[in-house]
């Protein structure tokens, strides 16, 4: 009799599962080189029999079949593949025990053992509870069950039992008071099916259904519900939570960190980023950095538009003084940021951004370039708001005016091509300011006529455009989880279970929108108004990397624009479906929506169709729709690091790289590149110091076979224009925006950013952040020691195409940057002889990088700040995403990942 179950480490029994073994020995076998189907198969039989003939009608341990399988490689004569088999299970154990250090517990239950020691390390630093002491009293199976329990609950409340759309019902409001001051005695009381509510979780219950209540959409009063609850007749809603737990433990997909860090605890507080508004009057200023101030306390990062604000040296009618301008009010937000330690785990965020127009552009261009190492606004990201009519002035060569916005007269005029010019310079130079481009954001902007007004301003990394006390509420779905192989070993990527799960994590933010603490009401109130949710992903390049396909390549961005249409296409479809449920946003029928315009571009160009968008818009004006917006691509940081894939839309940073820890070095690989290497028989510590070498690249090696060389490339493999197409591409079917760096080597030139802003601009982006390698590093600082020199990257023939279908479109552009010098590597010859900065000073970053400098002063610019404060680790950071990023911890200046 075939043997059923097996007994695993913590005692658990499991299902028997042959596939396992056959894996583990496979891997031994490619680990030697040894690639033998029919050897395999016969070693697999011979360990099946083994088990089978020993423990018939027993439960075997999961040591004891190991045992067999090293015997069995030995009778077959496979000694070095035994020794290779011994050796991985001698490091699996060395796995174990870290990961048993790591979390502090004594036994690893079944979801510790589903990640990495990268990704508990990241969740024990940052995400599990701890208690007074720092010991953590938290596992991460626990972590992820508040999470879906907290995500679950709206479901209760839009049962039909308890739910009308219509909102006839009137229910006594003082009992549902009574609870809400009296939610502490109500922790674990109430399930649902097996999980408890802690006290936390039915606070937000018991709010959502006073909000609810007062819009007379309750058809049972709040003790009905209660004892509905706990008499189990909302344990059906059992298998929600298990959906969205075993989504997260599966690392199919993850909540933006905040909601990770505070569901289910005392803030409560599930978005990550808030725009503020800030008017011309000291009021509002003032009010401005308290809300700032509120908000960083609670976690989140905030964006804000200074453009308002009269320039320096105007008039202040009050004392008939001279106003301090718009860049002074942005150091006092930075000190309100620097002063505000959120819970430990992060620096303050913001994003500042001033329109073109404005007379203090140029100080403002200017604004992070003086005292290099003492951290000017070192807790911004500024980025120049642009308008249709700097472009128009651009391409003419017309004089551009400046407007006072106190009194909308104009100021003076200046050359445009001058100032983009000193734009691309200090992007350059500093890798801030970015730029956004507000002509492309609000071109299909479906929210104007009901908001009154177009949108000004982002979240700190310019994925989200908000408008005031808007918030961002995001989930990222893990691409690579959707890579499967069919019986022939071929890739292909399921894409009827990627539209599940897209459905399913849309109404998970949904639903979090409910649940969600607000810092200030006045974000509450307009964040459910138009109920803007983001649904992103993440391992782009794994996945690519599964199937074969080079990042840049017609093939790549074919990849992308279907996988992001998707997105936007089954994140809509669950929103119509919840409208017809729960009711749409309440600025919906004031919205462009019901005319059947969508807020996407790809929409507008029927001819890249793949899924059917005339009927989804037919259902759309039929039903309306329960968020005004859906889809974003965000950062990822340490959220990726927990779902152990790439960062999100991004090409992989390196694909071996030397990490340093506590007791010596060791390269870090990437599973998959390693998995391939393996396969081929080319693993060796040789090749892997080559690669580090060589950047973490393995271009030019000759070791490594050219097929590998055209699908495993990295971020600096890639010519930057093809960084553009691919932002571009993912773009073209988003709601909102996406978060990309658009990576540049070190020797790249003004020219190339100012080539790469004006393209940007011409592909429909909606914003773009520009670095070049070494721009945020302080250059004295060199941790990589000698290198090679690397590969210089060209475009892809996919992208030299798109470059001359662009100048034949805007011939205009070819006067402002050469295209076929972009195409061959020659573009900009010398850097542009101006001053960096009106006053003439620090006109060279090196000039300010002397050895006497303390390291706290670069910390916030160079290196991550946990690293430092945690262990004193000068861990170098690097753009990724859009933001600064620490490569080891995850920690980012943008607050979602």
């Amino acid at each position: 009799m075939a043997i059923e179950k097996v007994m695993k480490r913590d005692g658990r029994i499991v299902p028997f599962d042959e596939s396992r073994i056959r894996w583990a020995i496979q891997r031994a076998m490619w680990e030697v080189g040894v690639r033998d189907d029919n050897l395999l198969d016969k070693v697999v039989k011979d360990v099946i029999d083994r088990i089978n003939e020993l423990y018939e009608g027993q439960v075997p341990h999961i040591e004891n079949i190991q045992d067999i399988v090293e015997l069995e490689l030995m009778r077959n004569g496979l000694f070095e593949v035994a020794k290779a088999y011994i050796i991985y299970r001698k490091k699996k154990a060395e796995i174990r025990e870290e990961k048993r250090k790591i979390l502090n517990k004594e036994k690893l239950d079944e979801i510790d053992k589903r990640f990495s020691i990268n990704g508990l390390r990241v969740l024990a630093s940052r995400y599990l509870i701890k208690n007074e002491e720092g010991k953590i009293v938290e596992t991460p199976k626990e972590l992820f069950e508040r999470v879906a329990i907290l995500a679950a609950i709206p479901d209760l409340l839009y049962d039909e039992r308890m739910f009308s759309k219509e909102g006839t019902y009137i229910q006594d409001l003082k009992r549902v008071e009574y609870y809400l001051q009296n939610f502490e005695n109500f922790d674990s009381i109430y399930t649902i099916g097996r999980f408890k509510l802690n006290k936390y979780q039915f606070e937000r219950m018991v709010n959502l259904y006073r909000e609810l209540a007062e819009k007379g959409k309750m058809k049972v009063s709040i003790d009905e519900f209660l004892n509905m609850l706990k008499n189990g007749e909302f344990d059906k809603y059992e298998g929600v939570i298990e959906e969205f737990f075993n989504l997260m433990v599966n690392q199919v997909f993850m909540p933006n960190t905040p909601a990770l860090i505070n569901s289910g605890r005392p803030l409560g507080m599930l978005s990550a980023c808030f725009v503020v508004p800030i008017e011309d009057d000291m009021e509002s200023i003032m009010k401005a950095a308290h809300d700032v101030a509120i908000i960083q306390k609670m976690g989140g990062g905030t964006g804000l538009n200074f453009s308002k604000i009269r320039p320096e040296g105007d008039l202040v009618g009050t004392t008939t003084g001279a106003a301090s301008g718009p860049i002074s009010f942005m150091h006092l937000i930075d000190a309100v940021s620097n002063v505000i330690k959120q819970g430990g785990v992060r620096r303050g965020a913001n994003m500042g951004i001033l329109e073109v127009w404005h007379p203090d552009i140029e100080k403002f261009i200017h604004a992070k370039e003086q005292n290099v190492g003492t951290n000017i606004l070192s807790n911004f990201n500024i980025s120049v708001g642009m308008w249709a009519d700097f472009w128009e002035a651009l391409k003419e060569g017309k004089k551009y005016p400046l407007i006072n916005p106190r009194t909308g007269k104009k100021v003076k005029e200046i050359d445009p091509r001058s100032l983009f010019e000193e734009l691309a310079y200090m992007a350059w130079a500093k890798a801030d300011p970015g730029v956004v481009f507000f002509d492309v954001i609000n071109k299909r902007n479906v929210l104007v006529p009901a908001k009154g007004e177009k949108i000004r301003a982002t979240n700190p990394c310019g994925e989200e455009p908000l408008y005031d006390y808007e918030s961002c509420n995001l989930a990222s779905i893990n691409l690579a989880k959707f890579v499967k192989y069919d019986d022939e070993g071929k890739p292909y990527f399921e894409w009827d279970e990627y539209a599940k799960v897209i459905m399913k994590v849309a109404k998970y933010l949904d639903n979090a929108i409910d649940v969600n603490k607000f810092p200030l009401p006045e974000i509450d109130y307009n964040t459910k108004l138009s109920r803007r949710i983001g649904v992103g992903i993440m391992g782009l390049a794994d996945a690519l990397f599964k199937l074969g396909i080079r990042y840049n390549s017609k093939e790549g961005y074919d990849f992308m624009r279907k996988a992001t249409e998707y997105l936007t296409f089954y994140a809509y479809k669950y929103s119509i479906r919840a409208a017809k449920e729960r009711g749409p946003f309440p600025l919906y029928h004031k919205t462009e929506y019901p005319e059947g315009k969508l807020p996407i571009e790809g929409y507008y160009h029927k001819e890249i169709w793949n899924l059917p968008w005339d009927e989804l818009v037919e259902d759309l004006r039929k039903y309306g729709v329960r968020n005004a917006m859906v889809t974003t691509c965000p950062p990822t940081g340490s959220v990726s690091m927990i779902a152990d894939t790439s960062s999100g839309i991004e090409p992989i940073f390196a694909l071996v790289y030397k990490k340093s820890v506590t007791v010596g070095e060791f390269y870090y690989v990437d599973p998959i590149f390693e998995a391939e290497l393996k396969k081929r028989g080319l693993y060796t510590d040789e090749i892997l110091q080559k690669i580090s070498d060589n950047y973490g690249s393995v271009q030019g090696l000759e070791e490594i076979p050219e097929d590998v060389q055209k699908i495993f490339v990295t971020a600096m493999d890639i010519h930057w224009f093809d960084h553009l197409l691919a932002q571009a591409s993912i773009q073209l079917w988003l709601t909102d925006s996406a978060s990309k760096t658009i990576n540049m080597p070190n020797d790249a030139t003004v020219e190339d950013v100012k080539a790469a802003y004006l393209l940007a601009h011409a592909l429909g982006c909606k914003g773009v952040t520009v670095y070049r390698d070494g721009s945020l590093s302080i250059q004295v600082y060199n941790v990589e020691g000698e290198k090679r020199k690397r590969i210089s990257a060209k475009p892809s023939e996919y992208a030299k195409k798109i470059l001359r279908e662009i100048v034949e479109r805007e011939p205009w552009i070819n006067k402002l940057i050469d295209i076929e010098a972009i195409i061959d590597g020659t573009n900009g010859k010398e850097i542009p002889s101006f001053s960096l900065s009106p006053s003439g000073k620090a006109s060279a970053i090196k000039e300010n990088s002397s050895n006497e400098r303390k390291i706290k002063d670069l910390i916030g610019i160079v290196y991550c700040p946990i690293c430092y404060e945690k262990d004193g680790a000068l861990v170098e950071l690097r753009m990724e995403s859009g933001c600064a990023t620490c490569p080891k911890c995850g920690w980012s200046k943008c607050v979602i990942s």
